[in-house]
Formats: structure tokens, sequence, C-alpha cells
């Protein structure tokens, strides 16, 4: 099997997680990351046992043996970093969200098409065992058509006016950054929404702070979901069946169990992972890379941008430019 090599660009909090589940991947090295900072740079590769390690993006980008290039920058940066890394010919994992808005995501697939590269949104939800279960059953009607759904995010995270979460020129806020997930499930669930109703609460430096929202379907159907960097929210997302009650238990977004409710049962599903859940989409993205695919059978472009589309349209309703 060959050996696919991972640059990391960006070397906050989550690229750490991210390394932490590739070392459960086969076939992965962790061969470079980069910081503008050296010193981070440095010590990230001496903590994760990277081979190389770069001060600057482009100098990575041109090392030769690259394979692929997990970006881990806030979200504002995304979009002219995965322009760079497919002009150097190199696969892209991006983190979600995509970039900040449908015109810079269009952009990014264009280019990916047109250098014949590969890339995808890391939407690591998407590949977790519990998830994939759930969606199964949702597709097998087995308890009928869902009825309702609810998804939620919210933690709240301390108020640092300078840091990314609250910085505007970052992207923050609570809806690009956890809104995403409970929007991602609605969207997983039941498609894209005949309307949408958002309101939000905004801090000083006007980042949405919590973002509600209905969406509502042709069917009669209802999705409600909320995000809050201000409080906890159940962080759970519950799925009413006509014969049962679904629930991905709290944080239903990463690894975690579902609870089958029915007029008869109830039983709690474990779901084994061995790792903390970012294995997964990278593995999928190295057997997409090893099968010469230039776009994920799986988290698809037109999944990023019907999410991209429902995130920028929620952002017109509350009145969220970036």
């Amino acid at each position: 099997m060959k050996t696919i090599k991972w640059g990391i660009l960006g070397l906050g909090k989550i690229a750490g997680k991210f390394v932490t589940g590739l070392k459960d991947v086969e076939g992965a090295e962790l061969y470079a990351v980069a910081s503008r900072s050296k010193s981070k740079a440095e010590a990230f590769a001496k903590e994760y046992n990277a081979t190389k390690f770069f001060s600057s993006y482009e100098a990575m980008l041109k090392d030769e043996a690259l394979d692929v290039v997990y970006i881990a920058t806030p979200h504002v940066f995304h979009h002219q970093q995965t322009l760079l890394c497919l002009d150097h010919k190199k696969a892209v994992l991006c983190e979600k969200p995509f970039a900040i808005n449908k015109e810079q995501v269009e952009e990014m697939i264009a280019k990916a098409k047109k250098e014949n590269v590969f890339l995808m949104e890391a939407m690591w939800t998407q590949f977790l065992p519990h998830f994939e279960f759930v969606l199964d059953l949702i597709e097998s009607e087995k308890y009928g058509k869902i009825k309702n759904l609810k998804a939620d995010f919210g933690f709240p995270a301390p108020v640092d006016l300078d840091k990314r979460l609250y910085n505007k020129d970052l992207g923050g806020g609570s809806l690009l950054d956890i809104g995403i997930y409970p929007i991602f499930m609605a969207m997983s669930a039941l498609g894209t929404p005949e309307k949408i109703h958002a309101s939000a609460k905004f801090s000083e430096t006007g980042i949405d702070t919590e973002c509600d929202m209905i969406f509502e379907y042709t069917n009669g159907v209802e999705a409600e979901l909320g995000s809050s960097i201000v409080r906890q929210t159940p962080t759970a997302a519950i799925i009413q069946f006509e014969k049962a009650t679904i629930t991905l238990n709290t944080r239903f977004h990463e690894p975690t169990s579902v609870k089958i409710q029915t007029p008869e049962s109830e039983e709690t599903k474990e779901f084994k992972v061995n790792s903390n859940g970012y294995n997964f989409e990278a593995k999928h993205v190295q057997k997409m890379l090893l099968e010469g695919k230039t776009e994920s059978t799986e988290m698809t472009f037109a999944k990023s941008l019907q999410l991209i589309e429902l995130l920028d349209k929620v952002r017109d309703q509350i009145g969220l430019e970036y």
C-alpha cells in the first residue's frame, strides 16, 4: 500500500486533533507541518513526530514528495489557501466551513476541476459510524418518514474579543463555527428546505453569539436548529419518525451513541471507533487519492455547495456579513 504523505497548513487546536486521528490511519504519514511562526511549526512537528516543518506555506507546498494538505486555519483564509495549494497541484482536505460564502466555494471547486486535483471539505461528521447508521435508517424508512427534527450545538465560550471566535475579521461567531453542524444534520436527513426563518443575537464585535433557525419543508416537516457560544445546550440531534424517535446523543457531531425509542422498546446503540474520529475522513481521502479520484464520493461538491447556500441564506436573514 502506497504511503500518503500529509502536510498540515495552520497548527491550531483542530490541527492537533486531526493529526492525532491520522496516527490511526493505515498508510498515512505526517510528513510536513507549516506555520507562519517557525517556533510553532518546530514545536508542533516535535510533539506529533512530523518528518519536516516549515515557517512558510509556500515552501511546504514546493516539496514534491507532499501528497495532500489539510487546511486548519480560520475560515476566512480557506479560500485563498485552497487556491494556493491547488496552484501547487496538491490535493486538499479543507476544514469546514469550506469558505465564508458560496462565491468562494464555487471558485475553489472550479479551480480543483481545472487543475484536476482532489479537493474535499472536511465535514468529519459525514464519515462517523453513528452518523452513517442514522442516515441508513432514514433511507430505509424502517420507522416511517421523518415528522420533526431538532438539533443544536451550544457551549459557553470564554469571552475574548481578541480571539478568533469573537473576531468578525476572522469569520467568528456561532453560525459558521458550530451552527454548521445542526444545519448539516438537517440537510443530510431532509434535504434543502422550502423556507428558512432565522434570528440571532450579536456581540459588540458584530459576530452572532446565538442563532436560532427553523427550516420548513414542503411536506410540513420542520427542523428546529440552534447554535450558541454563550450557553450550554443539549448538543444532541433528535429525529422524530412516524414509529420511533432516534436521538444522536451529545455531542451528536462527534463519535457518540444513538438511542432508538419505539412504543414497545428503547435501546442505545454504541459504535466502536478506536480513535478520536478524525481518522475516518482521513482514511476516506486516502482511498479517493489511491483510486485517482478528484472529488469525494461521499462529501461531494454538490453537498458542499448545498451547505454553503444554506449558511448564506441564514446569514442574509440575520444580517451577518463577512
